[in-house]
């Protein structure tokens, strides 16, 4: 504080910020708890949204590469509550509707089962599946190969499976070659897919080709899935077509779905538990807040006397309560600095670890630390107010 012309002087920037650090340097336990209660509020908030912005990222970029052209059509009921059928010619319908680029189908054969060899007990498959598969699936749902290679014309026609990933770990299956039992005689395994995300089923199923299905099983050519790729442009009128055209007669017993719209219904799940838990950490926060509060309250009791010497010497109402106000406020910064760096850790870690991209809203990291001060304000206010209206008598002679 300066004085001139006998008239007490505001006080500069620097001697506020000096006072302000006083009663932090002199209790530093006190000022380090405290200030963990905001950090572990902003902490919470800022890794909530990070891992969750990154999570979001993540599947942003798997609906990117993986698209969301691809359709799913299934036979539903009929109008007497029976399981419809869709016709053998509906693969060659699909691919004559403009816009459609690729066009797949499996077929459930129902009553086979595939073994890890003929020692199993019937009816232990393991929730596997057996299905005939056209040439064009592994195209149209974008499958990869772990191991192994896809059907060709040649491979089709022969007792050969490939293995979804699922049904290759149940089946202890690891490479190409092995044999499996399937239809009452070895199939020889080709290869094996790696988990095909929007085509889940086909994870825990054993696929065969048609012409094998057809010479062994009595396979009758009825697709119960059919897959179609179309151009972006294009998906919803190619929506829209599929029922009536797989099925001009009944159009209402064709399901089509999209499968890129679960992905879709889990980002918005996840934005809902998002929410919740950002709840959660602005609960933290306001605890955090109340310490601060609780923590500058008593620090005005401690220090009566300094309080009441000041005054005495002619520091003014608005000096102390600038004092308090700023030490209130270095506080919550102290601790909204080291959550928010301690959330960004948290973040950086677990989505390195998810193997997402990092995503840290820069928004979300200014708007902690902004959080932080605007409560070490309002926390400190009272005990600031309190502090200047301390008489400087009754401060002394306490």
């Amino acid at each position: 504080m300066r004085r001139e012309n006998g008239r007490a002087s505001k006080l500069l920037a620097r001697d506020v910020l000096h006072l302000g650090t006083t009663g932090l340097r002199s209790r530093p336990t006190r000022a380090i708890l405290s200030a963990l209660g905001i950090a572990i509020g902003i902490a919470a908030m800022i890794a909530v949204v990070g891992i969750s912005s990154s999570s979001q990222a993540q599947l942003n970029q798997q609906l990117d590469s993986l698209g969301t052209n691809l359709l799913r059509v299934t036979a539903g009921k009929s109008l007497a509550g029976e399981d419809a059928q869709l016709p053998t010619n509906a693969v060659a319908k699909v691919g004559q509707i403009a816009g459609v680029q690729h066009v797949g189908s499996t077929a459930a054969l129902q009553k086979q089962a595939i073994y890890r060899s003929n020692l199993i007990e019937a009816g232990r498959t393991g929730g596997i599946g057996v299905h005939a598969a056209s040439s064009g699936l592994f195209a149209v749902v974008g499958a990869e190969l772990v191991a192994g290679s896809w059907f060709n014309h040649a491979t089709a026609s022969y007792p050969t499976v490939v293995l979804g990933a699922i049904a290759a770990e149940r089946l202890g299956v690891s490479s190409s070659g092995m044999l499996v039992w399937l239809g009452e005689q070895q199939f020889t395994v080709i290869g094996i897919l790696a988990p095909v995300a929007l085509a889940e089923e086909l994870d825990t199923s054993a696929l065969i080709g048609e012409q094998i299905a057809e010479s062994l099983f009595g396979f009758s050519g009825n697709p119960t899935t059919i897959y179609e790729r179309s151009t972006d442009a294009s998906v919803e009128t190619v929506r829209q077509l599929l029922a009536r055209t797989v099925s001009p007669q009944a159009p209402t017993e064709v399901q089509v779905s999209r499968p890129s719209d679960a992905l879709a219904a889990k980002k918005a799940a996840d934005q809902a538990f998002t929410g919740l838990l950002l709840g959660l950490g602005s609960v933290a926060l306001l605890v955090g807040g109340i310490g601060v509060a609780n923590t500058m309250v008593i620090s005005v009791l401690e220090r009566r006397r300094e309080i009441g010497l000041r005054r005495a010497l002619g520091a003014t109402r608005g000096h102390i309560r600038s004092q308090f106000l700023t030490e209130a406020l270095l506080l919550s910064a102290l601790g909204g600095i080291t959550g928010a760096a301690l959330g960004s850790v948290v973040t950086v870690i677990l989505a390195t670890l998810s193997q997402w991209p990092v995503s840290l809203p820069p928004l979300a990291l200014a708007g902690g630390v902004g959080a932080t001060l605007a409560i070490g304000a309002i926390a400190g206010l009272y005990p600031a107010i309190r502090a200047s209206h301390t008489p400087p008598t009754e401060a002394l002679s306490s």
